[in-house]
């Protein structure tokens, strides 16, 4: 939860915000822990970028405090907002497809 908190923070200041660009199909979750953009405009493009570096750090974190890998913490972040995805958003299959939930 406070993993999931912080990063909706970060999407605040950006022109777009994070649940604006799941709700309007732009970004979508991975099981990698990551965004990845769904449409590669500049704009989905560049706040994915952004809120995967806060993600990272985050996960850095959580993963020093835990001793355990920066990839492991962010794989079960990945699972969790995968399957946490509201109805409509677009998650990343273990396929490699996009999906809308």
């Amino acid at each position: 939860m406070i993993l999931a908190s912080g990063l909706l923070f970060c999407s605040q200041a950006f022109a777009l915000t994070l649940n604006e660009a799941k709700q309007q199909g732009r970004v979508g979750e991975t099981l990698s822990g990551y965004l990845a953009p769904v449409k590669q405009d500049a704009e989905s493009v560049a706040l994915a970028a952004k809120i995967n570096d806060a993600r990272k750090q985050q996960y850095q974190q959580v993963a020093q405090d835990n001793n355990v890998s920066t990839d492991d913490v962010a794989r079960l972040a990945g699972q969790k907002l995968v399957a946490r995805a509201a109805s409509g958003e677009y998650v990343r299959g273990i396929n490699g497809k996009w999906l809308q939930k």
